[in-house]
């Protein structure tokens, strides 16, 4: 049996281990794709960390291979695939539905009950090859590098989350400027956002912020900085008409929501490794706001979005692309992430 390297969470602490392991048997339904480019998300460092979120998520999975983000080329394929083709570039639709509860026949796929997350809850996308439901293989243009196709992924919950509501005309606070974040920006001023105001703790990140078009950038807790002051000041006192969260922070949700506007849409996609208070009377129902939870990609209606706004050149991918090792330099990845060095981190097998 042909072997590969692949990345192992194994214990439940911090950590991670490089393994050798088999390389999958594809099912009846599936395609195996050799993985060319992988990509760590914040969702890796939480089970990378092992904190509490990842405590309670994960633990009965482990050993495990985990990573979710990826592009590759398929070299084999099930004898019920369909649409699909040996030599084809793919990334991966990571919610892996059952097709058959309530949410999956009502067009929520994406929240199915039985839901299996790739990397999550199945052997994921750091190693060299994986094994993915065709329906779940969507197939790349192949003048797109692997390198940038594997950041589709998080791509696609920014759109998610941007086009959950109204864009155009609106102005818009966005905080959490990690790779998601900054293509949220870039997405609002395409979409015709009259004013974004994007918000972070690390100035790095508020840099590329500015790139991707922010009309305003705001250092949320830096000293003398009275963020949700700031945000009323810059919108004449009347508050956000958007607020995306996208940091997983209970700061940046309280922030947030105290500078939306009553009538105003809050959609929430960060990850919060614990629970917290939310003063749901005053900042919620006085207000008279709603509220989105974003879970991943509408299946497939946002893959479809993030493709045009990528062809178009409106979200330019490529810069986000701060790093690059092989898959076997992994860790050197996660001290980027935790030293919050970078954007993307692409590894390469």
């Amino acid at each position: 049996m042909k072997k590969m390297l692949s990345v192992w969470k194994t214990a439940p602490k911090e950590g991670l281990e490089l393994k050798e392991s088999q390389v999958p048997k594809i099912k009846d339904d599936e395609v195996l794709v050799k993985v060319k480019a992988t990509s760590i998300c914040g969702t890796d460092m939480h089970i990378y960390t092992w904190d509490e979120w990842a405590q309670h998520r994960i633990k009965k999975n482990i050993p495990y291979i985990f990573g979710h983000e990826m592009s590759g080329e398929v070299v084999e394929l099930g004898k019920g695939t369909k649409g699909i083709a040996i030599g084809d570039h793919v990334s991966a639709e990571t919610h892996i539905s059952c097709g058959y509860c309530y949410q999956c026949k009502t067009g929520n796929e994406h929240i199915c009950q039985n839901v299996k997350i790739l990397g999550v809850d199945t052997n994921g996308t750091f190693a060299e090859y994986v094994a993915i439901p065709h329906r779940n293989a969507w197939i790349n243009d192949k003048r797109i590098p692997h390198w940038v196709a594997t950041a589709q992924e998080p791509l696609g919950n920014a759109v998610h989350t941007v086009f959950s509501g109204e864009v155009a005309g609106k102005t818009i606070t966005i905080f959490g400027l990690g790779p998601i974040g900054v293509c949220a920006v870039a997405l609002c001023k395409a979409a015709g956002a009259e004013k974004v105001i994007a918000i972070d703790h690390h100035e790095g990140r508020m840099k590329f912020a500015k790139e991707f078009g922010a009309d305003v950038v705001i250092k949320n807790g830096a000293t003398g900085i009275d963020t949700q002051k700031e945000i009323m000041d810059t919108t004449n006192g009347l508050g956000a008409d958007v607020f995306l969260e996208m940091a997983g922070s209970a700061k940046a949700m309280t922030d947030g929501l105290a500078t939306l506007k009553p009538g105003g849409r809050a959609s929430v996609l960060g990850v919060f490794s614990k629970p917290f208070e939310v003063d749901i009377t005053n900042q919620i129902v006085f207000k008279g706001i709603t509220m989105h939870g974003i879970n991943g990609r509408k299946m497939f209606d946002s893959w479809y979005k993030a493709r045009a706004f990528l062809n178009s050149g409106k979200v330019k991918l490529e810069k986000l692309v701060t790093h690059r090792f092989k898959l076997s330099e992994i860790e050197k990845g996660f001290e980027v992430m935790k030293r919050r060095e970078g954007m993307k981190i692409v590894l390469e097998p």
